[in-house]
């Protein structure tokens, strides 16, 4: 049988969502996945975490880095055993950190894949502007300059549709693709904290994190929105702005 259920984390104490390896071996580093998959282990296969060994491996809908949070991530899982969802939810969050939690558990068709099934993918940045900081700000990125929300906008509009998004991925990700579908591509202001929400059918490793640092880059320098057309044009990286902090980024929903 096939299961599945929704994550909400607060990235900044792990070592991102997949669990990673080096050398064929599994590394120490604390992972959402590895925190999950000891979990489940420990819950339907009575190991305790010292002998964890993935008897139960997860698939998530998709990877986030150190310091990204979460809301909507999907995973799936196979277990032989039949699972009584409100069981498993209480138990699991129980064995969970504090920081880890899930919710909306349930039986799935084999056919359903977390990462492969799904159609689009909801992504929120978030960071205050403000010249002075506050003791609440928290990890959240501070923009001390005034923000123009309305060339802001602009600037994101260049994005809606299918596009070669080369010039907002960074180095290290081995997949060749570069062409992504965006939905929609909003921002706005909720008293000093800017909000900027991004929908697409697939991202790039750290696009969303190079489309804020660019629109940064338009705000600080005091160019025109059509900077980001320039940029996305080009298909060249050393154009786009800044991959800024990870602290901030929330995965929001997974849509199928």
């Amino acid at each position: 049988m096939r299961y599945a259920f929704q994550v909400h984390y607060i990235g900044k104490n792990y070592s991102g969502s997949q669990i990673q390896f080096e050398n064929g071996r599994l590394r120490e580093n604390p992972t959402i996945q590895s925190e999950l998959e000891k979990a489940i282990s420990t819950l339907i296969g009575g190991k305790p975490a010292d002998e964890y060994i993935r008897q139960y491996k997860t698939v998530f809908s998709g990877r986030t880095d150190k310091g990204v949070n979460s809301k909507g991530q999907v995973v799936h899982f196979d277990c032989e055993q039949m699972i009584v969802a409100s069981d498993f939810v209480y138990h699991l969050n129980e064995i969970l950190p504090c920081d880890i939690s899930i919710c909306d558990f349930k039986e799935v068709d084999s056919s359903f894949h977390a990462q492969k099934s799904a159609k689009m993918r909801y992504y929120r940045y978030e960071f205050v502007n403000r010249k002075y900081k506050d003791a609440y700000d928290g990890d959240l990125m501070r923009v001390k300059y005034e923000i123009d929300l309305d060339r802001m906008q602009k600037s994101l509009d260049y994005l809606i549709g299918e596009h070669d998004f080369t010039s907002f991925k960074s180095s290290g990700t081995l997949n060749p693709g570069t062409v992504c579908f965006i939905k929609s591509a909003q921002c706005q202001k909720c008293g000093d904290r800017v909000v900027i929400d991004i929908a697409g059918n697939r991202f790039l490793y750290n696009m969303v994190r190079t489309i804020v640092g660019t629109l940064l880059e338009i705000e600080g320098h005091n160019r025109t929105s059509e900077y980001m057309k320039e940029v996305l044009e080009a298909k060249d990286r050393r154009c786009a702005g800044m991959c800024v902090s990870p602290y901030g980024l929330t995965l929001m929903k997974v849509e199928y």
